[in-house]
């Protein structure tokens, strides 16, 4: 494994296990994610800084806000990279009401509203919301069945493209219906081609980047997942097109990972789960050394809506799981 590789699955694991000491009750697949936010910034968790962040979301909402529950991690995570996360989180809750003016609220609208504190100026929200509103209310029109809550997160990050809503619109859909065929389920293929709208390029050269990159882990011996984990590949088709690295990067990130606790064992994080973080760590590593082709990315929006899709679906799962408990 090359050097910077090997720096962040270290990273990566320090991260995770400092968030599980300070948080010991938070959702296992979560954690992870947060642990490679943060390796996709460049920042060590701080188990000090992340109690202060608690705190801090814990005296500014309430038990009901859409700031807790299965968001409250990510958020404070994010809040714990910056130097000031009590101005960060008043700025957090500012950005989140003037969204509210345009989507329906829910803790996926408190997530992209602390992604965005990290983009812009609070005037600047609205300017961002009423667009993403336009383009969530067009994937609503071309996908009613799809489009839900989580794609809130999507649409207000497609906001800060270049393209025009109907090339994001057309890349979209030129996207969801050449990789259905392959991905079959409905709502990843959505976020992913959410992912590759973000990307320059022909939509059937990205597609065919992405197929590229899946054929090449299968012919590896690797079994990547069809579901929620390929907006990760379709990130990481758009860094780099020297996919025989790639898959290489990844298979020995993911052999690092089959080593550690919590990736060992019946009671262990599945292997297409760890395929999947091996592979985000590989992107975070062309992120973070610089190995991007700002030809292929819109700066780093299509990485930040690759971990977000992870993150998303994530919460979406840990949110069913929940209520099916409840219902038992």
């Amino acid at each position: 494994m090359k050097q910077s590789l090997e720096n962040i699955c270290k990273d990566f694991i320090n991260n995770r296990d400092t968030i599980k000491e300070t948080f010991k009750w938070e959702n296992e697949y979560i954690v992870p994610i947060c642990a490679a936010t943060l390796c996709g910034k460049n920042v060590s968790a701080d188990k000090a800084k992340l109690k202060e962040c608690r705190d801090i979301v814990d005296n500014s909402t309430s038990i009901f806000s859409n700031f807790r529950g299965n968001v409250k991690l990510p958020v404070m995570v994010l809040l714990s990279t910056d130097s000031d996360p009590e101005g960060k989180l008043k700025k957090t809750m500012e950005i989140y009401d003037i969204l509210k003016d345009h989507f329906y609220s829910s803790e996926y609208l408190s997530l992209v509203s602390a992604i965005l504190a990290d983009m812009i100026n609070t005037d600047e929200a609205d300017k961002y919301a009423q667009r993403g509103k336009t383009l969530y209310n067009r994937m609503k029109k071309e996908h009613p069945f799809l489009t839900s809550a989580e794609d809130s997160v999507f649409a207000v990050l497609m906001a800060f493209s270049e393209k025009t809503d109907d090339m994001l619109v057309e890349d979209m859909e030129k996207c969801y219906f050449t990789l259905k065929k392959t991905f079959h389920d409905g709502n990843s293929v959505q976020s992913l081609s959410h992912i590759l709208a973000l990307a320059e390029g022909d939509s059937d050269v990205k597609c065919r980047r992405v197929l590229e990159l899946y054929d090449k882990i299968t012919a590896s011996g690797k079994k990547y997942s069809k579901y929620y984990e390929i907006s990760v590949l379709g990130s990481m088709a758009m860094l780099t097109e020297d996919y025989d690295s790639v898959v290489e990067d990844m298979n020995a990130a993911d052999d690092f990972l089959s080593q550690q606790k919590g990736y060992t064992g019946i009671f262990g994080i599945d292997k297409k789960t760890r395929l999947m973080h091996a592979l985000l760590l590989v992107s975070c590593d062309y992120s973070v050394n610089g190995n991007t082709s700002t030809a292929a990315m819109t700066g780093t929006l299509a990485m930040v809506a690759a971990q977000q899709a992870a993150m998303c679906a994530v919460i979406a799962a840990t949110a069913a799981s929940t209520a099916a408990n409840s219902a038992n």
